[in-house]
């Protein structure tokens, strides 16, 4: 595949050396910056651009004052690992891994720039409907050519920086600077609250991951912060489906089947109490980093991107792939199962919410269900289907089949969970920050199983 690439011209420019890093600056004129929006993407922003304050500001600035705009904003930042340098200032790149080669910070300003150049070309209405990246790609690939037969005219300069390598024919240089454009992308954005799961989503340390989701819940997955685009559904936080991975990962590291050291030999641990799940997703997320950019487990394959090469922890995310249905279905069922099974009235808890209009989603598959039941109530029923797993020949797998396995039980589980609940007050944080809801529900499981095992072998 060819990469995309583009050529800067700068104005006036400065080159700065230091390691493997070779920072060049200057103010570059509007009208060169226009195949930046043909060429380079926003996949090695952490965080995709979205049209608020900030950008109308922007707008307003290039407006008011194009002569001394430069000095108003911080412009972008550009990093490539592959550059030429030519003549007159300019220079081509070339974006081999948009993962991490691009546009690295300024996605604010780029989105701004471009609404403010379409908006010479579009009707206003239309111009007011670029809410996000994708919504401007979209407007650009239709009147793109419109904007370049005037680019003349769009002379004000934007403040560019070019992060390239010290000493691009030294191997070894290069891929240390490959190596540093995420920190240093993760450093300019430590402004916007960069998430550690967004820095985690540039490694390609959740690619194996969303690889193994159905497609319709991993497209749902807001992977990177703001680069969810309906305003229909609300978006699966990659925190939750962390979580959720942690519950057969967490069966691998009891039985010794994940790292137990680090690469100079000292001891690690991947354990961790249950509720974590509930109440330390940013912990667990965290323990999921250290897992991943370990050598027994990933690699880095082209620079920073680290590819999964432990068939156990394959084998954990292939069953982490069932767990978002099977957590709709407690979800689903929770509220009938609670009635029958104990006489009680499930929508009378305070912590249940029935709304008087309309229906409301399921968390992972967005099914209509004609009440909420907390995560904390939820939670411990699909861990306690950890007793379900099973391990052979180092992989993780299921016993018997969980979705049916819940349709025939899941009447009985949930009224034994009613224990936990009442203990608790009825109050789900209570309830999902308790090890023993845990525990107890896994032993629920446990006797349900066995007892149809027993069943089919009478």
């Amino acid at each position: 595949m060819n990469p995309s690439k583009t050529i800067i011209r700068f104005a006036q420019c400065a080159e700065q050396s230091d390691g493997p890093i070779k920072r060049i600056v200057g103010f570059v004129e509007a009208k060169h910056l226009i195949s930046l929006f043909d060429d380079a993407t926003l996949d090695a922003n952490p965080r995709s651009a979205k049209a608020n304050t900030v950008t109308t500001d922007i707008i307003d600035s290039v407006r008011d004052s194009p002569a001394i705009f430069q000095f108003k904003t911080k412009g972008i930042l550009l990093g490539t690992s592959d550059y030429d340098e030519l003549e007159r200032r300019r220079y081509e790149l070339r974006f081999h891994n948009p993962a991490y080669e691009g546009l690295l910070d300024g996605g604010h300003n780029m989105l701004a720039l471009g609404t403010f150049l379409l908006g010479h070309v579009m009707d206003e209405r239309q111009v007011k409907k670029i809410k996000l990246w994708s919504d401007l790609k979209a407007a650009w690939d239709e009147h793109g050519d419109e904007v370049r037969t005037m680019r003349d005219e769009f002379t004000f300069k934007v403040p560019v920086e070019l992060l390239v390598p010290s000493e691009p024919e030294d191997e070894e240089v290069t891929e240390a600077f490959k190596l540093a454009l995420i920190e240093v992308c993760a450093a300019r954005n430590n402004n916007a609250q960069l998430t550690s799961e967004a820095k985690s989503n540039q490694r390609g340390f959740y690619e194996a991951l969303r690889d193994r989701l159905p497609s319709h819940i991993a497209e749902r997955v807001e992977w990177k912060s703001n680069e969810w685009e309906s305003d229909d559904t609300r978006p699966i936080k990659v925190r939750d489906v962390i979580a959720l991975s942690w519950i057969p990962l967490g069966v691998l590291a009891q039985k010794g089947l994940l790292p137990t050291q680090t690469e100079e030999g000292s001891p690690l641990s991947f354990e961790f109490t249950a509720p974590k799940l509930y109440s330390g997703k940013g912990e667990v997320s965290k323990l999921f980093d250290r897992l991943m950019e370990h050598p027994a487990v990933s690699k880095p394959q082209d620079g920073p991107r680290h590819e999964l090469h432990s068939t156990a922890v394959g084998s954990a995310f292939d069953v982490t792939g069932q767990l978002p249905e099977l957590f709709d279905t407690v979800f689903l069922g929770f509220k009938d199962a609670y009635n029958k099974e104990t006489g009680g009235a499930f929508g009378r808890i305070k912590a249940v919410k029935v709304p008087k209009r309309g229906k409301v989603s399921t968390p992972y598959l967005g099914l209509d269900n004609d009440c909420t039941v907390p995560d904390g109530f939820v939670l411990p029923v699909v861990y306690g289907l950890r007793a379900l797993m099973k391990i052979e020949d180092g992989l993780i797998g299921w016993t018997t089949e969980p979705r049916p396995f819940l349709d025939r039980n899941l009447p009985a589980l949930i009224g034994a969970f009613r224990m936990p609940m009442e203990m608790a007050g009825f109050d789900p944080q209570k309830v999902a920050k308790s090890e023993n809801s845990y525990r107890f529900m896994e032993g629920e499981v446990e006797k349900a199983l066995m007892k149809e095992q027993a069943r089919r072998a009478a």
